[in-house]
């Protein structure tokens, strides 16, 4: 009797599920990311405290304000400092009173009152109390009355997390 070898079958791998998987994991992170951080202006070295602790919710009305200096690539300033607006520019300290107004004539315009919006302060870690204290000066004198401020939260033994 003669043997015959196997004939080799085709096998045809069906991708579907394997596509369908990798969309649910794209949907999945995108749902889960977190969109505060995208806020946040990498050029902001936050100062570190012990008793820093991370916000439940952001404010519903929030202005987000990032204040540090330009810095290069070994992290060295070279300029500043600056207010990082949303609109991508940086607005030197003697500008700052003019951005306020637009933001306070912005939320007014929209039918809100600049009273009820929180301003978070982001400043850099180097940066001069005297300039924060401007700043906030500036945003009182707009109308803004309730002020947050962001820092890096560190262990008590003085390591970064």
């Amino acid at each position: 009797m003669r043997i015959r070898a196997p004939k080799t079958a085709n096998v045809d791998l069906d991708l579907t599920p394997m596509i369908d998987i990798v969309f649910q994991l794209i949907a999945f992170f995108m749902v889960i990311n977190n969109f505060e951080a995208s806020r946040a202006d990498e050029r902001v070295k936050l100062p570190e405290n012990e008793f820093a602790i991370p916000a439940e919710a952001a404010p519903p009305d929030e202005l987000l304000l990032n204040l540090g200096y330009e810095r290069n690539a070994a992290g060295l300033i070279t300029d500043g400092p600056f207010l990082f607006h949303r609109d991508g520019r940086s607005y030197g300290p003697d500008e700052v009173p003019t951005v306020l107004t637009r933001e306070a004539k912005y939320t007014s315009d929209l039918g809100g009152d600049p009273a009820d919006v929180t301003v978070t302060v982001r400043a850099d870690a180097t940066l001069p109390t005297g300039t924060v204290r401007d700043v906030i000066d500036a945003a009182r004198g707009v109308g803004y009355v309730k002020f947050a401020f962001k820092a890096t939260a560190t262990d008590p033994g003085g390591a970064t997390p």
